[in-house]
């Protein structure tokens, strides 16, 4: 569920929200931290809620992948696929496409296989 075009696009921008406001709660945590002056160090929030940049999360990702790229990759490289009807070794469409895809895809297969027989009669 939740693969629509309109969902996708709602996701992605309250993740680029979040990026945005993230400096920005930090700092009023921080104030009314501050102003309440209760049992709370400073040191302590700061292991909590930490503002990290984007390009120190993609380069961790990026190493984190390189560490077990020759097991994942020799698995996503198993799947061999059919470019015309997209159908896998095992007959199987992919996961992203609906029914009506299918259907057509199944259809364009049929026509294919079956020859014209002529209109005549055989007597």
């Amino acid at each position: 569920m939740a693969k629509s075009i309109r969902s996708k696009w709602k996701r992605k921008m309250r993740a680029e929200k979040r990026k945005k406001n993230a400096p920005k709660e930090l700092a009023r945590l921080k104030s009314v931290l501050a102003k309440a002056n209760a049992d709370v160090l400073m040191t302590d929030v700061k292991d909590i809620a930490t503002v990290v940049s984007a390009e120190k999360v993609k380069e961790k990702a990026t190493k984190e992948v390189e560490a077990t790229e020759g097991d994942n990759m020799k698995m996503d490289m198993d799947v061999k696929r059919n470019k015309k009807s997209l159908l896998d070794q095992n007959g199987q469409y992919p996961v992203w496409m609906n029914q009506r895809q299918r259907k057509k895809l199944k259809a364009q297969r049929g026509k294919k296989g079956k020859s014209k027989g002529s209109k005549r009669l055989a007597w």
